[in-house]
């Protein structure tokens, strides 16, 4: 019965003169969002208002509303969205398609409960429509209650199980029966590309869902020890990152084997500081790939204090490896907060999934807390052809578009 999905961002409305811009960005994602074969979607907007539906003007089948559900639900820069009913703007035919529909909404509401609280929530935009918003609100009440059995509702204004919305436009009107969440935030594109050191683990994901959020469209990158990590390593880094493309139009992943760098550091440095020259490494390797491919920022999943090579002298000490921005989204995140986050966006699962990890190979029985600069710099210099080892990692990325 649905022939429009109603769209709702939050953020975008403060923007002041570059509105637009974000708006654009918005619709150019839902658009690829949208693609699918045998359906021509059409994405359009009005005053504050996005909407979308066929090009044809027929109603969403089942199916093709499911999809559009989901992929609105990851859509960055929406606040929330509604399957609806776009029809002319006459308080007639308002009436009356409230009439038809007012059955159909409620049965499954009566199917569950004995008495449904409900609420009419009306938007004029069309001031020359004859009647306010107040006025629209008690005439489609009227009509509920004269289509059903009016003794098993009940009005509740603020706890309403059931809300019967109507926008009035001069163009059209909209009517609409539930409100699903959408991420928020501005949508993937408007910002700077970022690259993320994504690894098996709970935080990169949340880190990269995060910084999507904020517009940053996000590519990845990750490190496996072949021979000594499995070809499983590869694959879940493979399925992580495909799943955190469904926030955003796409995103390739960058796999580098780490394994030559980390062999010198087991040959030429104290074992107790292997970790922190790792991270060292791999924000070099970063550095040099994101120079290539148009990078602004680096991305991690560090939090402070939840490891050794995260307490703040050493994250300051890792900092040091690179000129370029380290974006840390968690930083002050405890471990249930970030699963939470992973639980609710659905990368939890994936991330769960118990395989060996490039940054445990070779790693010392106590990893240092406290480090310096001075002290790091100098076990680096004992790998004699330390920055041709880091280039030749960086140069032989294998890339991925996936």
């Amino acid at each position: 019965m649905y022939n429009a999905v109603l769209c709702r961002y939050h953020e975008i409305a403060i923007k002041g003169n570059n509105r637009h811009m974000f708006e654009r960005c918005l619709m150019d994602n839902i658009h690829v969002l949208l693609k699918k074969d045998g359906i021509d979607f059409d994405v359009k907007r009005v005053r504050g208002r996005v909407w979308i539906e066929k090009r044809d003007l027929s109603d969403f089948t089942e199916n093709e509303l499911a999809f559009v559900k989901k992929a609105l639900s990851r859509t960055f820069g929406l606040e929330s969205f509604s399957p609806a009913v776009k029809i002319k703007s006459e308080m007639s035919v308002i009436e009356a398609k409230v009439a038809e529909l007012t059955p159909l909404i409620l049965a499954d509401y009566f199917a569950k409960k004995e008495v449904v609280k409900f609420r009419i929530r009306a938007r004029r935009s069309d001031k020359e429509f004859p009647l306010c918003s107040k006025d629209i609100e008690i005439a489609l009440a009227k009509v509920v209650a004269d289509n059903c059995d009016s003794s098993r509702l009940k009005v509740d204004l603020d706890h309403a199980e059931l809300t019967f919305g109507c926008e009035v436009r001069d163009e059209f009107s909209i009517l609409f029966f539930e409100e699903c969440k959408s991420p928020g935030g501005l949508p993937v594109g408007c910002n700077g590309k970022a690259l993320a050191l994504l690894s098996g683990g709970i935080d990169s994901p949340v880190a990269c869902y995060m910084t999507m959020k904020r517009g940053c469209p996000v590519e990845y990158l990750s490190f496996h020890s072949t021979p000594y990590t499995p070809l499983e390593t590869t694959d879940k880094i493979k399925t992580i990152a495909a799943f955190l493309n469904t926030y955003q139009r796409g995103g390739r992943l960058f796999l580098c084997n780490l394994v030559e760098f980390q062999k010198a550091v087991r040959d030429f440095c104290q074992p107790r500081y292997r970790t922190i020259l790792y991270r060292r490494g791999m924000l070099r390797i970063g550095e040099a790939i994101a120079a290539k491919y148009g990078h602004l920022a680096l991305l991690t999943g560090d939090s402070v204090g939840q490891v050794a090579s995260q307490t703040i002298e050493n994250m300051s000490t890792i900092d040091r490896a690179t000129n370029m921005l380290v974006l840390r989204p968690l930083v002050g995140m405890d471990k249930n907060e970030a699963i939470r986050i992973a639980t609710a966006i659905g990368s939890m699962e994936l991330s769960s999934v118990q395989v060996p990890d490039s940054c445990i190979v070779f790693s010392p029985s106590q990893a240092a807390t406290h480090s310096t600069v001075e002290l790091i710099e100098a076990e680096e210099q004992k790998i004699a052809n330390y920055s041709e080892i880091i280039a030749e990692i960086a140069e032989n990325a294998e890339i991925f578009q996936l």
